[in-house]
């Protein structure tokens, strides 16, 4: 017997979350059909996962320290520093990209039938995290190729991914919203991903910021985040900004419980 679903004035809230428990076999199936979306009619497919970090750090290894002469904190190597904070910029810079016309890509199917409309830009964070993975290969060969190892500081890097998946699926909640009603959007979003990379420390570490405007710049959510994971990575010696990371921490969470 088929299932009914009553939607009531005044109940949308409580039936919406526990909608999104009974669609969880749509969800996996929009999750994987993204993944295979994605890479199809590629030569190489998910190698771009790897490739896309790896030659970004390169040249901003290249940039950074050997041009700018910018110094790398603690004993870790300037390519593993770069490399650590590619992991949640390059996770955050996908899922922003691609949830953000998730909805408009996924029009047809919308109109048609209910479910959870949530589903849809969290199958696409849920890809780009799956890429994450996939990139941090990477970092484990980087600490082959350096003989560097990180230290107890690592059991700690569970948290900071899920504070990258949180910025990143309500950021692009917000910008799948704005692309909805708002068609310009979509030429604006490859800009602030762009700009975004620029203004994260992640060529460099955010301690050459002066000191007087790093409580400002950590109004940027993804600079506690990339903070978060190179403390985790290189064994503390790059130290979390702490009152930026309360500040960037109180913005976060309100936007993710209205999400």
């Amino acid at each position: 017997m088929a299932e009914e679903i009553i939607i009531e004035a005044g109940r949308a809230e409580k039936n919406y979350w526990r909608d999104l428990w009974r669609y969880r076999e749509l969800f996996y199936i929009l999750a994987w059909r993204d993944i295979k979306v994605r890479y199809k009619q590629t030569v190489i497919g998910a190698a771009w996962s790897i490739i896309r970090p790896l030659l970004t750090m390169i040249i901003f290894t290249v940039i950074f320290s050997k041009v700018a002469k910018l110094p790398a904190e603690g004993t870790a190597p300037y390519a593993i520093m770069v490399y650590a904070a590619m992991l949640p910029w390059q996770f955050f810079s996908n899922a922003l990209s691609e949830s953000s016309g998730s909805l408009i890509g996924n029009a047809n199917l919308i109109s048609k039938v209910y479910f959870p409309r949530m589903i849809v830009p969290a199958s696409s964070v849920i890809v780009s995290l799956i890429d994450f993975l996939v990139s941090f290969l990477v970092m484990l060969l980087l600490f082959i190729w350096y003989s560097y190892a990180p230290g107890w500081q690592v059991i700690f890097l569970p948290v900071f991914i899920v504070l990258a998946f949180i910025t990143a699926f309500g950021s692009g909640l917000l910008f799948t919203a704005l692309n909805v009603k708002y068609r310009d959007f979509r030429y604006i979003i490859p800009f602030v991903v762009q700009f975004g990379l620029y203004i994260s420390p992640v060529g460099f570490s955010s301690s050459v910021v002066p000191e007087k405007w790093r409580l400002l710049y950590s109004l940027n959510p993804m600079v506690s985040v990339i903070d978060g994971f190179r403390w985790c990575l290189l064994k503390g010696e790059t130290p979390i900004y702490w009152e930026g990371f309360i500040l960037s921490g109180g913005r976060r969470s309100p936007r993710a419980s209205r999400s």
